[in-house]
């Protein structure tokens, strides 16, 4: 008998799954309906030799020194400061939107003290920020938002800025000074070997067996366990019982190019006229050296793998109903994106289930055989 059976071989899942084989004893079986572990992580070496992210570039980055330090157990770190630029007005121009980026799209030079007034003179004051277009136009303007913002938003999501929470552009900094970093976290770095291989030994641990390919609905009343954890998504768990919650998903179209250097930087963002909403070179994030190169464009979708909650008020209020499922169903735990329906980077996902795993020690929560035929009757 398996102690917990963890859905899902992601970051929640993964982590999770370790901290109880290793620090507590507990026996886990982890299932995943992929063919590999990781998530959407996950990556691997392409016909030609090219290491690539299978489900687009991720890149770590955290302020948090727990989350660096307990990843550090299973991987060296290769230092990497992620850089992207976009496609506006027939340039490519750093964002976030900086010092240059405004000085090369209007051909000013400008001081960061005079960009501080260029930003004051062109900003929309919005006493109430509700939406993704009031984040911006009350920063930056009417113009930068129509050039950087509202056409890539419009693709990503398919809607437009004005019906989107606020959160979705809140993500992205604008900056007085020429600092073209995309993110300004404490710990910036990337897996020396690749995330796969850090999930392999995270996984290592004698005490957690892996099963991929598997639809756990379908061993529950087979492999007997105590609790659960799940990482799938959080409607799906319940049936669909009030509807599906909404998802945007993605589709990647990877190449291998004949040259050793694509683009001038990791990531190129295309928020105008391409059906595509950036391309990314996987060499600048991994350091790895070969003659070719490749390269993934992204193209939003409305149907596919769920990546994005969307982020809209009547979303979150049928979020809450399954959320008060979750609540009256103890022996599961959910975590991660999907059974919590929100837009966690990957540090913020391993910092939840770090969470999770020390208010289960806690709470010294016993595993039941009966737990399983509870959860075949949801």
């Amino acid at each position: 008998m398996f102690d917990y059976l963890i859905v899902g071989a992601g970051f929640a899942g993964s982590v999770l799954a370790e901290r109880l084989a290793s620090q507590l004893g507990k026996k886990i079986l982890i299932i995943d309906t992929r063919s590999h572990i990781g998530g959407n992580a996950y990556d691997c070496f392409n016909d030609d030799g090219i290491l690539i992210h299978k489900y687009g570039p991720h890149i770590f980055h955290t302020n948090s020194r727990d989350v660096f330090e307990y990843l550090s157990q299973f991987t060296q770190w290769r230092s990497y400061e992620h850089r992207v630029l976009a496609s506006v007005d027939g340039q490519l121009v750093p964002i976030p939107i900086n010092l240059d980026t405004v000085n090369r799209l209007y051909g000013l030079s400008l001081t960061s003290f005079q960009l501080e007034d260029f930003f004051a003179s062109v900003a929309e004051p919005k006493e109430y920020i509700r939406t993704s277009e009031d984040v911006v136009v009350n920063k930056v303007g009417r113009e930068l938002y129509e050039k950087f913002f509202r056409n890539y938003t419009r693709k990503q999501w398919d809607m437009d800025p004005s019906e989107l929470d606020k959160s979705v552009t809140s993500r992205v900094a604008t900056r007085t000074n020429r600092d073209n970093r995309y993110f300004t976290d404490t710990y910036q770095a990337m897996p020396l070997h690749g995330f796969t291989r850090m999930f392999e030994k995270m996984l290592s641990h004698p005490n957690i067996k892996v099963m991929l390919n598997a639809d756990y609905r379908e061993i529950l009343e087979v492999i007997p366990f105590g609790k659960m954890i799940y990482t799938g998504p959080i409607d799906l768990f319940f049936n669909y019982r009030y509807g599906k919650l909404p998802y945007r998903s993605l589709e990647f179209k990877h190449e291998t190019i004949n040259t050793p250097v694509h683009q001038p930087v990791a990531v190129v963002n295309y928020p105008n006229e391409h059906l595509y909403t950036r391309v990314t070179e996987f060499k600048y994030l991994t350091g790895q050296e070969h003659p070719k190169t490749g390269i993934v464009y992204e193209f939003p979708r409305a149907q596919g793998d769920p990546y994005y909650p969307v982020p809209r008020p009547e979303n979150a209020e049928l979020y809450k109903k399954y959320k008060a499922l979750a609540d009256a169903t103890p022996e599961v735990h959910f975590v991660g994106r999907l059974a919590t329906y929100k837009y966690y980077n990957m540090d913020q996902v391993v910092a939840q289930a770090l969470m999770v795993y020390k208010k289960i020690v806690e709470a010294g929560d016993d595993t039941s055989e009966k737990a399983n035929r509870e959860l075949a009757r949801v």
